[in-house]
């Protein structure tokens, strides 16, 4: 039984690193509190977590990225925390840094094993970063550029992990890129509207031993319905197949140094993703190494 769990989380592996297909469209939601992977008890009130993370995404552009996230323990069923980002997006051709986004969320546990979850994301810019006065492309905007509300639900039963996520933009943000006649690449999103996604995760928690613990498992997100842009005479237009699902493999990591401090290693990577990704979300694989220190 335990080689069949170790060779399940091989061949999980096998198939991220063989992974050529591109999706991922993560918003923000998908690494926040529980909705990441699982509830957590502790004795200890504050966590404080910093981490790094290397994606690849479309036209050869590289994206890392980094965060620092605290959360605060206010009684044994609610917690708060707080998340920032900063990206750097970047090819042969050009490359663009700047902090993403902030996050503000809590977590309340409504019954044993079982967390609701709201939260905010605020951006840190419009979402019409610019080069020299002309605007850039989603896949170069270090933020969507806007302010959502996100809600969750979790539950653990035994070793499996199940958790439930809503992401609405409650604004849209300022772009006004245009792909030029000769340019094939990028899309236009001038007065781009980005719709809802849902999200499933389902995951297997398994303990290697009293220091190394293995997530499994996958993440679907679901983009609700067709995003839009406004074309050069004012139309407003949806973007063909820019709606739909995108199936994520993951792959987590995590390594108890002591009581107070952890390394986690996570991996993902598509294996169904939708037609078109407009809001430059796009991405063949992540990885991301996370330290955590409670206190």
């Amino acid at each position: 039984m335990k080689l069949a769990k170790i060779f399940l989380f091989s061949t999980q592996l096998f198939f991220f690193s063989s992974s050529f297909s591109q999706g991922c469209s993560d918003a923000g939601f998908c690494t926040l509190g529980p909705i990441k992977t699982g509830i957590a008890s502790d004795s200890l009130r504050n966590t404080l977590k910093v981490g790094l993370n290397y994606g690849k995404a479309d036209f050869d552009i590289t994206v890392i990225g980094s965060y620092i996230d605290y959360n605060y323990k206010v009684s044994e069923k609610l917690n708060i925390g707080t998340k920032i980002t900063y990206t750097n997006q970047k090819n042969a051709n050009f490359s663009a840094a700047a902090l993403s986004d902030i996050f503000v969320f809590s977590d309340y546990k409504v019954a044993n094993k079982t967390n609701v979850n709201l939260g905010f994301k605020i951006p840190f810019s419009d979402g019409n970063l610019k080069n020299n006065g002309i605007a850039l492309p989603m896949d170069f905007q270090p933020s969507l550029g806007t302010f959502d509300i996100v809600l969750g639900v979790s539950r653990k039963i035994n070793n499996f992990f199940l958790a439930l996520g809503y992401q609405k933009p409650l604004s849209q943000n300022k772009n006004n890129y245009f792909k030029p006649i000769s340019e094939s690449k990028y899309f236009t999103t001038n007065g781009f509207e980005r719709s809802s996604d849902i999200l499933l995760r389902g995951m297997y928690v398994y303990d290697i031993s009293e220091k190394i613990t293995l997530n499994g498992g996958l993440l679907g997100i679901y983009h609700t319905t067709e995003d839009r842009f406004v074309d050069a005479i004012g139309n407003k237009n949806k973007i063909k197949g820019s709606d739909g699902l995108t199936l994520n493999l993951n792959l987590l990591v995590n390594y108890k140094i002591n009581q107070t401090n952890a390394l986690e290693l996570s991996f993902g990577s598509p294996l169904i993703v939708r037609e078109s990704r407009p809001d430059g979300l796009t991405r063949s694989m992540v990885a991301n190494l996370e330290y955590k220190f409670k206190f």
